[in-house]
């Protein structure tokens, strides 16, 4: 089998770093690595092996092709892969952001504690159901001129902000300030946008969720920097939520796969062990284009995300009876999934402008670097990292030791099995009952989805959380508890 075959060639860095070698496999580049506990690197599923040493093969990857602790299989890189290129001789490959591009954590802090809100958690819940559209072809309540949607493609979240839709500090505290520079709506095809347009403040589906959540005294792990973050009070009352561009990110890919997989080869001379992998000299027309139209995805759910919030803040508002100021509903950051950013990192001592590929790993910068808003320079960036819906979730903090990994670490905890499985072993209905009882309210758009979001189909979020910082990519701050969700 493959998987013996992998882990009899596995190289042991440390506890928590593990190395297949240039030898592995023809045409690797650089070494492939991977985080985690012997545990988790034992569990994952073998095609996790095969995709990041095939990413380990691209034109231009700098240092390794990298797998972080919650990783599994995916589309073309695995979920949880991590790559760097050369800006001259490198690549960019959608296969290495993902379909869902900038599927994001969102997460907000309240002044209300557990004991304020659970007399209202289903009033609540059940409000943030009708403000926020969950589940396969939702919409959302704006309604958007095409040229009106072209503009927040370029403009992101501002766009929002500056409508009325956030607060002027929700944009301190996203990254890249809710707007990526160098979006280009012109590089969009007319149906991505037709699938886009009506989809800004809706969730979507699959695993992506809104969730109340309690910070628990014995869940600190910092109380400084959980201070810092706006953590301040004995069982207080966060919300956290997850979710992307849609559609719109779904069709951009999409459109630009099949561009690659034409010029590819015959164009450019590159071969790939993948199909999947599908890929574009950076330095081309193509890539340029595929860059511009990419970044206009990132900007649609940055945008996505805050309208979200501004209806999250609306219903708060409406439940409690006061104001979402006096409510404290402040943001704690935006930290974005499935991305590929120019970034400068130090490679061997010198510092070098990359194009760094996250897909289902998230930026984690530690103190000082540019980038993070000023509150946090001190500190780092916070990491905000979902579990399942019946565990728990983690804010993290950006340590300089991250450098290892371009300043990346986890996303979630990582899948353990397929939808189709887990809709055979549990049943929405059930499970939703199951949870009630164990003092989780959840609302959901699908019984078949939530049954696949069970949280027996994921690894440990406990487990991932502390491989990154055994491994040095993150560091815990807080553990959240979840008591109320929605899934689309």
């Amino acid at each position: 089998m493959a998987i013996v075959r992998a882990l009899e060639k596995l190289e042991k860095i440390s506890d928590t770093i593990w190395e297949l070698p240039v030898t592995y496999k023809e045409g690797m580049r650089v070494p492939a690595r991977i985080f985690g506990t012997e545990r988790l690197i034992r569990e994952m599923d073998e095609a996790v092996y095969d995709q990041v040493s095939n990413v380990a093969t691209l034109p231009g990857i700098i240092k390794y092709a990298m797998c972080m602790p919650d990783g599994h299989s995916g589309y073309g890189f695995p979920i949880g892969g991590v790559a760097a290129m050369d800006l001259k001789t490198g690549v960019i490959s959608p296969g290495g952001i993902g379909f869902d591009i900038n599927c994001g954590m969102r997460l907000v802090t309240t002044n209300l504690t557990w004991d304020d809100v659970k007399p209202h958690l289903t009033r609540l819940v059940d409000r943030l159901y009708q403000r926020v559209p969950a589940g396969v072809g939702s919409t959302g309540f704006l309604k958007l001129a095409p040229a009106e949607f072209r503009t927040i493609l370029e403009e992101g979240a501002g766009w929002c902000v500056r409508s009325g839709y956030g607060w002027e500090e929700d944009l301190e505290l996203t990254e890249e300030n809710g707007c990526i520079k160098g979006a280009d709506a012109s590089a969009v095809s007319q149906q991505a946008i037709s699938r886009g347009i009506n989809q800004i403040g809706t969730l979507g589906s699959g695993n992506h969720y809104l969730e109340i959540q309690v910070a628990n005294p014995e869940n600190i792990f910092d109380r400084e920097i959980a201070r810092a973050f706006g953590i301040t009070i004995p069982n207080q009352v966060v919300v956290m939520f997850h979710c992307g561009s849609r559609g719109f990110g779904h069709q951009v890919a999409s459109d630009n796969l099949l561009v690659f997989l034409k010029v590819m080869e015959s164009k450019y001379g590159i071969k790939i062990l993948d199909r999947e992998l599908a890929s574009a000299p950076f330095d081309s027309p193509e890539g340029k284009k595929y860059f511009a139209a990419m970044k206009c995805a990132l900007n649609m759910s940055f945008a996505n995300r805050q309208v979200i919030l501004h209806r999250i803040r609306e219903a708060f508002s409406e439940v409690f009876g006061r104001s979402a100021e006096d409510i404290g509903m402040h943001m704690v950051y935006d930290v974005a999934h499935n991305t590929a950013k120019l970034e400068h990192h130090l490679v061997d001592g010198k510092e070098r402008e990359l194009l760094v590929h996250r897909k289902g790993a998230t930026r984690a910068f530690g103190p000082g670097l540019p980038g993070l808003p000023a509150r946090y320079q001190h500190i780092g960036q916070p990491v905000i990292i979902g579990g399942s819906m019946e565990t728990g979730s983690y804010l993290l903090v950006g340590i300089p030791s991250g450098a290892q990994s371009f300043f990346s670490t986890s996303h979630g905890s990582g899948r353990t099995m397929s939808r189709t499985k887990a809709r055979k072993l549990w049943f929405g209905q059930t499970l939703q009952k199951d949870m009630e009882a164990r003092g989780i309210y959840v609302r959901t758009a699908s019984w078949p989805g939530l049954a696949e979001e069970a949280g027996g189909a994921y690894k440990s979020i406990d487990e991932v959380v502390e491989a990154t910082e055994l491994a040095g990519l993150s560091r815990r701050v807080v553990r959240f508890t979840p008591v109320g969700n929605i899934k689309g």
